[in-house]
């Protein structure tokens, strides 16, 4: 039986693809996109992702982790998505495309578990985020997340 529904967002900044790349994977733009999390990320195919904070007792921990599939400056950005302590991953593919003065980016999240219990929280994620790192990369500041 198949999972929900993969999630798909297309939007457009007013920046280059490599702009927008570095926005993606930049420690700093993450940090501020995700509230002070931090990325770490070994950028090559098998490589391990987190993003990594502190816990309501103080201690670090892992907010999302994966691994990196694909990983093609500035075009595509493709890895494994988990939650919390959760092993049950999905993928994300990011996609950069040159317009004439933006890039539009076009994220699939897909590959869903049956009951990933992730999906409602990542569905309502995605828009935020996406919202914040254009934000960003087009002013220079952003919203706080909530």
């Amino acid at each position: 039986m198949a999972g929900p529904a993969p999630l798909s967002y297309v939007i457009y900044i007013a920046a280059t693809p490599e702009k927008v790349w570095e926005g993606f994977v930049s420690k700093e733009s993450n940090r501020i996109i995700f509230g002070g999390a931090e990325l770490e990320a070994d950028w090559k195919p098998g490589g391990a992702m987190a993003w990594v904070g502190p816990g309501p007792d103080g201690k670090a921990v892992k907010y999302v982790h994966g691994g990196v599939l694909q990983y093609d400056p500035p075009k595509t950005l493709q890895y494994t998505f988990a939650m919390g302590q959760s092993n049950t991953m999905s993928r994300v593919t990011v996609e950069l495309v040159a317009e004439t003065e933006a890039t539009k980016v076009t994220v699939m999240h897909d590959q869903w578990a049956e009951a990933d219990s992730s999906y409602a929280a990542t569905a309502d994620g995605w828009p935020r985020i996406l919202s914040r790192l254009k934000t960003l990369i087009e002013t220079g500041k952003t919203f706080k997340p909530h």
